[in-house]
């Protein structure tokens, strides 16, 4: 008898890494009919509350993706169940072109938090960008010439539409559709001199994120955002902050440009806005307030259902202590996430408040999401070697200690599967 063929034979780092539980046979729905646009797990997910959601066969996970950083406020929170529920037996849409009370409530609160002038309600981050872009070049017809061209960082994502991934960075999409809308130039993030070596007659705007979320949580310096407001400032262009994923509290604050002392002409904000469903918003403040009726347009615009839902977004975020309670969450988070990558011998940790990316040794953060999620813990990987956390605002000290011992233990998993792999070779 041959003793090598008795060998386990030696698995890939995927097979070993990311034995993820399977659905029962009978739980499972046909994806056959959906396009293939985005890779899921073959769970199912059924029921979901606060910091955990349960799929088909009853199986419970630690969720620190929050739908993308949309659920602000968890999963099914009850003071956003009420208030949907009460507004739905009353009136949920009652067309774009007539007021409804959640509408005018949600926009009066919205701009007095924000110091904001105007603004208008959208379904999603992408249309709200798309929005900022026509604001701005309608600005560059009536104040600056016609001047149109917008100046965004390299690896920024504003949005799958056509115009918001236009703009995105370079490398941010695979396949951009070409030909892509003109009137766009990308520079490197945190570099005020190649902002400056940009700037032109054309030039209108300068759109930013204050985080870079899909490049792998890099947050803007503040010497770097201080120093794009005072040169939007110094040649008369408008300032556009793309707060989508960093809005809302996710940094620790209603809008990241408080963290750095900043204020925009244009703020965009979606994701967190709703608490889960779809609403995002348009805000602009002082010269940038120039649009004319007709000019924005959209069937389900500010629709009562929605706008209701971010009323109670918004007024549980300005409750007291509540923004106070993310940070503190977050700084338990940051320093957890920094004991778990010391054990590692992982990288670098980035982020605000409950945005956080945490960069990995190698190029295995798929690997660890699919580990995490046998761990029963849902993450994030928005590079090869970055995994992103974005959990609830209202999550739990004792949900994060649940989250570093799974991740711990996907870590291991991971590490496991290398070793067996490199042995496998060396066999």
């Amino acid at each position: 008898m041959n003793l090598f063929n008795l060998r386990r034979q030696t698995s890939s780092l995927d097979q070993l890494a990311a034995v993820a539980v399977r659905p029962s046979e009978g739980t499972r729905v046909p994806d056959n009919y959906l396009m293939p646009s985005v890779e899921r797990p073959a769970q199912v997910f059924v029921r979901g509350q606060g910091s955990w959601m349960w799929d088909s066969d009853s199986r419970a996970y630690l969720d620190f993706t929050q739908g993308g950083a949309v659920n602000s406020l968890g999963h099914s929170p009850a003071v956003l169940i009420k208030a949907m529920a009460d507004q739905a037996q009353s009136l949920m849409n009652p067309g774009a072109g007539f007021f409804n009370r959640a509408m005018l409530t949600l926009a009066e609160r919205l701009c007095e938090s924000t110091g904001s002038d105007q603004v208008y309600f959208l379904n999603t981050g992408a249309e709200a960008n798309e929005g900022a872009i026509k604001l701005a070049r309608k600005w560059g017809q009536l104040h600056r010439g016609g001047a149109h061209r917008i100046i965004t960082a390299t690896r920024s994502c504003h949005g799958r539409s056509f115009g918001a991934m236009s703009a995105s960075g370079s490398g941010t999409f695979d396949n951009r559709f070409e030909p892509q809308l003109p009137g766009f130039i990308n520079v490197p993030f945190n570099d005020l001199p190649a902002l400056h070596a940009a700037v032109d007659a054309q030039t209108v705007a300068i759109m930013l994120e204050p985080v870079q979320s899909e490049a792998g949580v890099i947050p803007a310096t503040e010497h770097y955002l201080k120093g794009v407001e005072r040169l939007c400032r110094e040649l008369g262009i408008l300032l556009i902050l793309d707060e989508v994923q960093t809005g809302m509290g996710r940094c620790g604050t209603l809008l990241a440009e408080q963290n750095y002392g900043v204020r925009a002409d244009i703020v965009t904000l979606g994701k967190g806005l709703g608490g889960g469903v779809p609403l995002a918003a348009l805000l602009a403040r002082g010269k940038a307030c120039c649009l004319e009726p007709g000019e924005l347009g959209g069937t389900h615009h500010g629709n009562a259902l929605m706008t209701a839902a971010g009323v109670a977004v918004l007024d549980t975020l300005l409750e007291k202590n509540f923004l106070k309670d993310v940070r503190e969450a977050g700084q338990h988070l940051r320093e957890g996430l920094g004991r778990l990558a010391n054990s590692y011998a992982q990288g670098e940790l980035r982020g605000q408040g409950l945005l956080w990316g945490l960069t990995l040794s190698d190029n295995s953060a798929d690997a660890v999401v699919k580990a995490a999620l046998y761990e029963g813990l849902l993450i994030s990987a928005p590079q090869p070697d970055c995994l992103r956390f974005t959990p609830a605002l209202c999550v739990s000290k004792g949900n994060i200690d649940e989250m570093l011992l799974r991740l711990a233990r996907a870590f291991a998993r991971v590490r496991t599967a290398q070793l067996q792999c490199r042995r496998g070779v060396a066999v």
